[in-house]
């Protein structure tokens, strides 16, 4: 399953992200903690331009706490700044914040010698389609400043907020990049839901998901739709027992495999399945 989208808009929002880079001072780059390989956009090295960047975990809610700590220590061996966040709870929030005020701190003590006191540190929030920037800013503020939205592509435009007297925050759009070298990170993303749904085949994609859920989270799989023995069963038979066990039937008395197939992924992104992460390091695929 060969994924690759990039739509047009996207080549316009990386422009606008360049354009504006000189007038940031930090960048706050959210991944998603159940693919937080998959979901670094490599483009941010250029776009960045050098600047100081945050790398949060993002979702970590939905993500297999064991896999996470290890992605983690494996980025800060990198030498890469991180902090992990829930969006949904505010948990990390303002972790976020400190860490930004310290890579600045620099440029704030610069500030205040020449006499600018309350020049505002301003930062870049950037990530790709479905990441969580929006319900992270509108967290971060306490209001809703930003659309909000579970599909890739509600903020179309950059917008400015007002953090604090001392804080900017630059909103951007969800941007990928133009081809996915490897075609696994393309299915890691479409499988969280940053790649539009309406040029996927589901089926195929939930097929997927349960394949790699048997090998890897088998008893959340079992214990959510009631499956008993699927050890030798193929993906598909287990997507049909699914079917069976929801009574999901369409016309002709036939299993509605779609139907179960976009339940299945419903339950997957918003973490009704369990917490379950689909990448680890040295590890960016699914099997």
């Amino acid at each position: 399953m060969d994924i690759q989208w990039y739509p047009g808009h996207m080549t316009k929002a990386k422009r606008m992200m360049q354009e504006n880079i000189k007038l940031v001072d930090v960048i706050i780059e959210l991944i998603d903690a159940r693919v937080p390989l998959s979901s670094r956009n490599p483009d941010m090295a250029n776009i960045a331009n050098n600047k100081p960047r945050i790398i949060v975990f993002n979702k970590i809610d939905l993500a297999d706490r064991n896999n996470t700590e290890k992605l983690v220590k494996w980025y800060e061996e990198q030498g890469v700044s991180v902090v992990l966040v829930n969006s949904k709870n505010g948990k990390g929030i303002n972790q976020v914040i400190s860490k930004a005020y310290e890579l600045c701190k620099e440029k704030i003590e610069r500030n205040k010698k020449r006499g600018l006191i309350n020049k505002p540190v301003r930062a870049m929030v950037a990530g790709i389609p479905n990441v969580g920037k929006s319900t992270f800013i509108n967290k971060l503020v306490g209001k809703a400043s930003a659309k909000t939205g579970n599909k890739p592509g509600v903020t179309k435009g950059k917008q400015w907020i007002k953090l604090r007297k001392d804080m900017e925050l630059l909103d951007t759009p969800g941007i990928l990049w133009p081809k996915f070298e490897d075609k696994q990170v393309g299915i890691n993303l479409a499988l969280i839901g940053s790649i539009k749904d309406d040029i996927l085949n589901i089926d195929e994609l939930a097929l997927i998901l349960i394949s790699y859920l048997k090998e890897n989270y088998n008893n959340l799989l079992v214990n959510r739709y009631n499956l008993i023995n699927i050890d030798d069963f193929e993906p598909i038979q287990i997507l049909e027992k699914i079917a069976e066990n929801r009574n999901l039937i369409k016309t002709g008395n036939q299993l509605d495999l779609t139907k179960a197939s976009v339940i299945l992924m419903d339950e997957f992104r918003n973490g009704i399945l369990g917490k379950i992460s689909l990448e680890t390091v040295g590890e960016n695929d699914l099997t």
